[in-house]
């Protein structure tokens, strides 16, 4: 019998005209590659990414919310199957969706997550760099998760996954997904498919030259033809999420 959680998936998949990124066509990371990796479990259910960039605070993509309370953190894991005591759990305290964000949207999709405790930094757990700049084109990222790792099918890692995906070009981007983009968005991957971000990567960390510019958000399927990943654009808030972190 198919596990609950894998029909779970399956049935929300069903309902959603948009996928939620995962990583396809990708490699497994070198461990502990990306210690600003984050993945938040919901009763003990993976399912969505995050980047830690301060010792309590983490943004991932707004469609992620759930009640802060049901949900927790983990920081410096690899493997999930196992283990390695490199891995910080800590409960959330507070979630911060972006405040022009509408459920069930695309625009905005950005929230910052407060933990109730610091995570304490080591070779394991560190922080990211924000980006004070918006994304070029042409510039190689790297997206990290453990969401789904097929286009047709399902099948989740049990260590975390990375693909290298070039920013592309605003006018290609809108052309792949025609009045849906915004100046909140950009696209990245290849317009031909085979890799890309999918299911459960949703809030996970597009790092470029060592700073986090975007943040995994949705696409049509996963690694499709002329349907690359979408991605929230950080630059484009800087200001939120500096108010949000000082005054909360």
């Amino acid at each position: 019998m198919m596990p609950l959680w894998i029909l779970l998936f399956l049935a929300l998949a069903a309902a959603a005209p948009l996928d939620d990124d995962k990583i396809v066509g990708g490699y497994e990371c070198i461990p502990h590659s990306q210690p600003w990796q984050v993945y938040f479990t919901q009763n003990g259910l993976v399912f969505c990414g995050g980047s830690l960039i301060t010792p309590r605070w983490i943004i991932s993509a707004a469609h992620c919310y759930r009640a802060p309370k049901t949900l927790v953190a983990h920081l410096g894991d690899n493997d999930l199957t196992k283990e390695e005591g490199t891995e910080q759990h800590i409960q959330v305290e507070n979630i911060y969706k972006h405040f022009s964000y509408k459920d069930n949207g695309l625009d905005h999709d950005i929230m910052l997550v407060k933990l109730t405790e610091p995570a304490q930094y080591n070779q394991y757990v560190q922080p990211i760099p924000v980006a004070r700049s918006c994304p070029r084109e042409g510039t190689k990222c790297l997206v990290s998760g453990y969401g789904n790792t097929l286009s047709d099918n399902v099948k989740f890692p049990d260590i975390l996954q990375c693909v290298d995906v070039p920013v592309l070009s605003d006018s290609s981007c809108k052309a792949s997904y025609l009045g849906m983009i915004t100046e909140n968005m950009f696209c990245a991957g290849f317009l031909e498919g085979g890799k890309d971000s999918c299911q459960v990567d949703s809030g996970g960390p597009m790092v470029c030259n060592g700073e986090l510019f975007g943040v995994v958000s949705w696409g049509r399927g996963c690694a499709l033809s002329d349907a690359p990943g979408v991605y929230a654009k950080v630059c484009n808030y800087l200001d939120w999420m500096q108010d949000i972190i000082e005054n909360n």
